[in-house]
């Protein structure tokens, strides 16, 4: 059929939470070195940064090793699929123009290998939560985004990566919640309702809530929730005709 296609998503690369982050950075690179010469395209869906916010003339610091990686596969010929994330919003050009990579900022269905893919990084599809959703639309309000980049790089980047570690450690251990269940998961009941008109869609791909799931929705079509590469290390791979969740554990891959 070809060569393969990966999905990945939640580094959270920088993260002011994490005392690993650079050994957690060289894992994910030597993953993406493991497979540049057997992929087709890369997936990244979303929060591979904890906060990356690009400036007319500077962009965050850090992330060489990552971002070198990303332009080694591009130049390759790989194709490289960036979509932002809630943490990785403000992105203006940057990474297209130097690395090569193609960015997504809203959800879509695209055909690989003769199946149909939806993928998403996942926030704002059905989650009931009224100050999530009001942070997410200021956000994404382009006003708001012009108000932050007056601001000093240094003081924006500071903002920001606070912003997310504050976030994080809100939670247990610095970890998300474990699966509710079908009838509780956001993400699970938007599908659902979204493969109504929609039954053609073979694979739903998603990141956002740092879970693995792997479930067979009634129309046959599968879901997946990709984890996390925080403290998991799990990504899909599709051949062309079967899709795989595995984990990357140094050299070698884990059903």
């Amino acid at each position: 059929m070809g060569r393969n296609v990966y999905f990945l998503s939640d580094a959270h690369l920088g993260s002011l939470a994490l005392e690993h982050k650079r050994t957690q950075e060289r894992r994910l690179v030597r993953f993406l070195d493991s497979i540049k010469n057997k992929a087709a395209a890369v997936y990244l869906l979303g929060d591979m940064f904890d906060f990356w916010d690009e400036y007319k003339y500077v962009v965050p610091k850090g992330y060489t090793r990552f971002l070198g990686k990303l332009s080694e596969m591009t130049d390759m010929g790989v194709e490289v699929h960036y979509f932002i994330g809630n943490h990785d919003i403000w992105t203006y050009g940057y990474l297209e123009e130097e690395c090569g990579l193609i960015v997504h900022r809203k959800p879509i269905t695209t055909e690989i290998y003769g199946k149909e893919f939806y993928l998403a990084h996942g926030d704002g599809l059905g989650d009931p939560d009224n100050k999530f959703k009001f942070l997410r639309k200021m956000f994404h309000n382009r006003a708001c985004q012009k108000m932050l980049n007056f601001m000093h790089p240094w003081w924006g980047m500071q903002l920001g990566l606070n912003w997310a570690k504050h976030s994080r450690l809100k939670r247990a251990d610095g970890k998300e919640q474990p699966f509710m269940g079908e009838d509780k998961e956001f993400l699970v009941l938007w599908t659902k309702e979204y493969i109504k008109t929609h039954p053609n869609i073979d694979y739903f791909l998603y990141g956002h809530r740092h879970i693995e799931l792997d479930l067979t929705l009634e129309s046959k079509a599968r879901m997946i929730i990709l984890g996390d590469w925080i403290w998991q290390f799990t990504y899909a791979v599709f051949d062309g005709e079967h899709l795989f969740l595995e984990q990357y554990i140094e050299g070698e891959s884990q059903p």
